[in-house]
């Protein structure tokens, strides 16, 4: 009896001397406290998908299932003798029991949350799920025929590669087709050219045949003959 005794008393101190350094740790960290409680108020204030309420209520109920493990029959039963030296402050161990292990087993699923972005996963699901109620049309299946599946996923891949290369010929065709006009105006241009240089050439050689025949009637050569 006087072991048993002596291990509640030592109980008692040891949750009185956590309880003070909690109070005086509370204390002088209250900012970070006050922190990280808006910004916990923040999150809930944001709206929560389906998926992630179902969540919600899957976890609660399996870590309300849990606790009943840690009921306080279960623990009167396995520390009987204490409870008779001194049930009140057993219930009272039970109660600081209980609350540190919800608290520690909802931080536990809070980080594994955190870690496998579990909320983003599952409000993207939510979205698709939207998007597919919202487009009637029934999504490919598998038909159960790899050559068929294979065909029908490779042939729009080829589909669009033809049709990008034709349309890509006809630019090509009209590029060459204004090229073609381009150069054949310059063709023309050329003749042009050469058509009145030569009409030009033979206009000068005419008027040069004809001012040297002037030239010899007017001036007959035996006049400056001695």
């Amino acid at each position: 009896m006087e072991g048993s005794e002596a291990v509640i008393e030592t109980l008692s101190n040891d949750n009185a001397t956590t309880a003070h350094s909690t109070d005086e740790s509370t204390g002088i960290s209250s900012q970070g406290v006050n922190s990280e409680a808006a910004c916990k108020v923040s999150k809930k204030d944001e709206p929560r998908g389906s998926r992630l309420k179902l969540y919600d209520k899957v976890i609660e109920k399996s870590l309300e299932t849990f606790m009943d493990m840690a009921s306080s029959d279960r623990f009167s039963s396995m520390f009987h003798q204490l409870y008779k030296l001194n049930p009140q402050r057993m219930e009272n161990i039970h109660k600081q029991f209980v609350d540190e292990l919800r608290r520690a087993v909802k931080d536990d699923i809070s980080k594994l949350n955190e870690e496998a972005g579990l909320e983003s996963k599952l409000n993207e699901l939510d979205k698709l799920e939207s998007a597919a109620k919202i487009n009637p049309d029934p999504q490919w299946r598998p038909s159960g025929v790899p050559e068929q599946d294979f065909s029908g996923f490779i042939m729009p891949l080829y589909q669009k590669q033809e049709a990008y290369l034709r349309r890509e010929l006809k630019k090509i065709q009209a590029e060459n087709a204004a090229l073609a006009q381009k150069v054949q105006a310059g063709r023309e241009k050329i003749a042009q050219t050469e058509h009145r240089i030569s009409t030009a050439v033979a206009q000068w050689e005419a008027s040069a045949t004809e001012f040297e025949s002037l030239a010899s009637s007017l001036c007959p050569a035996d006049v400056f003959d001695d």
